[in-house]
Parts: C-alpha cells; structure tokens; sequence
C-alpha cells in the first residue's frame, strides 16, 4: 500500500482544486448555499414568466394584480352586506364603499391583464379581456350616477323621465368611451383607427348610410321573434319613458339614437368585437359579442318578482339578438364603426317613432 505524501517542513501547500465556474450543463437544476434544489422558472412561448392565476412570482406588477383580487373581493362582499341590511340606515352607504371598492379592483384586475399580456407578442390581442373591463363600465358608471344625478334629482329633476334619462346616458356613453381609452388605447392594444374610427368624412357617412338601410329588416325580424315571444313570456319595459309630447320623443331620440349607440358601439364593436375576432375568429366573435351585448342589455332589468322577471329577461335577450349579430356583422365587414352606428342609431329610432305614433293615436 503506498502511503499518502506529506509535505515535509518548510514544502509549499499543494494548489487547492479548482472549480468549473461554466455553471451546470444545460437541463440540470440550481441548489442554494445549504443544497437545497431551487425550481427553475417555467417560461411561455414568448420566453416571458408563465403566470398562475393566484400567484405573484413572474408578473409585471404584482402590487396591481394584488390590489386587484383584494379590492373585487372586499367590494362584492361589503356590497352583497349592504344588500342583506338595507333597512339599516348605513346600508346606502356602505353600498357606496362597496362600489368604490369593487371599481378600483376591476380597474386594476383590468390594468394588470393589460400589462402582462403586452408583453407577450404572441398573444391575438393585448388587452383587458372585454367582460373584465364591462364590471369596471358598471361599476364606475353607478358611482358617477350618484355623483352627477343624485344631487340633481335633489333639486327636483325626475331621474327617469326623458331629461334625466337623458343627463343619465351622457354619463354613462362618457364611462364607456373613455374606460375604452384607458384601458385599450392608451395600453397600446388598439387605436382609435383599429376601432373603427378611420373612415374620412364622406366614407363615414356613406357607411353610416349603409347600416342605416339595414335596420329596417332587422327591425322586421326583431319584431317579428318578439311577437311570438310575448305569447309565452312577459313583455319587458322599455328602459326610456313614454313620450307622449314631441319634446319627450326628441329627447329620447337623443338618448336611444345617439347617446347610447355611441358609447355602446364604441365597446362592443369597436373593442369588445375586434379584440374577439384577433382571439377566436370573424364567425365566434359575431355570435359571442352577439350574446354578450344581449346579456349586458338583460343585466340591467329589475322585476318585482323571479318569474316575471326571468320571462322578460329571456324575452330581452332572445329579441336583441337579431340585431347584435347583425351589429357585429356589418362593423366587420366594412370594419367601420360608423356602418354600426347607423344601424344602431335607425334601429332604436324606428322603434321609438312607432311606439310614439301607436301611444299618441286617437
């Protein structure tokens, strides 16, 4: 057996080994100081952090995401409280508190998915996803109701009759466009021009012109599926008042041919659709935006009871979609937001001008 050397008196200490500092080969895993192996981060296509749906690690800005997930849950519980005590006299405004909170949270859950998937290329479109951002249209459009028409129904303004009808669709036509601006545009997912809004003069009004001539035989169809609807279910009220002057048709003309085809092709067709056809295609954009602007419509509905509501809620959204397929269709086909809007604007006004001339006959 050879014995080990030892280094007499005086002899220099032999070289220590050295380390490799090329790191380990490709596929092995990382360990820490004490040994312990370190997982190492999942990546997606586009070599960004592969997200979870609770999870911070990875994401762009985790303190938006989480003040997100707290605030839409700390909103839609303290609403659903203030709901449960209402005949408390601070139900009203721990309602207020609820929405506040429930605004700010959908607003940064929009935000942060806004953010993480603009930094992905590979995604068909790098914005909030639509429905995300109609609870924040919601929620931020019954808050600015308080703010604007409470204090003047205050003063003695009849909030559902046409003016105030009217006062109340400015504000909400204004939540939709600019919640588009903020949460589409001003993130980079679309332009203005991208939504719809490249037509020169004379094109936008030819286009305009060309959804207007289609409104008639939508409307025939719609009228003609509510007909056999209201046969077996309840009729649902209409969300304008009765005019019964000439000055309540102008305004309600104002706030179901203008006002609210305005804000609601802005979101529905200009975003809501564009953003589906880039995800799932022309065809299951047309249906799905179809469904949801039915759904949106329906959501909005208040009955006195579960059954009749459920009738007229169904009647609601069976009836509007005709019209949403049809809205969809003629946006993405001439990829104008003005060729929408005609159909949109001759399409209410049409209804209005026929229930004005059958409640003023005689």
């Amino acid at each position: 057996m050879t014995e080990p050397h030892v280094p007499g008196p005086g002899a220099p200490e032999p070289a220590p080994p050295q380390l490799d500092d090329s790191g380990p080969p490709s596929g092995a895993s990382d360990h820490t100081a004490t040994g312990d192996a370190v997982s190492p981060v999942e990546l997606d296509v586009d070599g960004q952090p592969r997200l979870t749906l609770f999870g911070l690690s990875g994401r762009a800005v985790p303190a938006v995401y989480l003040a997100g997930w707290v605030g839409s849950i700390l909103g839609a519980g303290t609403l659903a409280v203030s709901f449960m005590g209402s005949a408390n006299p601070f139900a009203g405004w721990l309602s207020v508190a609820g929405l506040v909170l429930l605004a700010v949270g959908l607003l940064a859950s929009a935000g942060s998915q806004a953010i993480e998937r603009g930094r992905r290329p590979s995604a068909p479109f790098r914005g909030p996803s639509p429905v995300l951002a109609f609870g924040v249209v919601v929620s931020v459009s019954l808050l600015a109701l308080l703010v604007v028409v409470a204090p003047l129904s205050a003063l003695g303004l009849d909030s559902g009759g046409p003016l105030g009808t009217a006062i109340s669709l400015v504000v909400t036509t204004a939540v939709f466009v600019l919640v588009v601006r903020a949460l589409v545009v001003a993130t980079g997912a679309l332009s203005w021009a991208e939504i719809g809004f490249s037509r020169p003069f004379g094109g936008a009004l030819a286009d305009v012109a060309r959804g207007a001539l289609l409104a008639v035989p939508v409307l025939a169809v719609t009228l003609l599926l509510s007909a056999l609807l209201a046969a077996f279910l309840p009729t649902p009220q209409s969300p304008l008042p009765t005019a019964t002057t000439v000055g309540a048709l102008l305004l309600n003309l104002l706030s179901a041919s203008l006002l609210a085809p305005l804000g609601e092709e802005v979101f529905f067709r200009g975003y809501t659709t564009t953003a589906w056809a880039r995800a799932v295609g022309t065809r299951s954009a047309i249906l799905r935006g179809a469904l949801f602007f039915s759904f949106a419509h329906v959501a909005t509905l208040f009955s006195p009871s579960f059954g009749s509501g459920a009738g007229a809620a169904l009647t609601e959204f069976v009836g509007l979609l005709p019209a949403g397929i049809a809205l969809g269709w003629v946006f993405l086909a001439r990829r104008s937001i003005w060729a929408s809007l005609g159909l949109h604007a001759t399409f209410n006004a049409l209804q209005l001008v026929l229930l004005f001339a059958v409640t003023t006959r005689g």
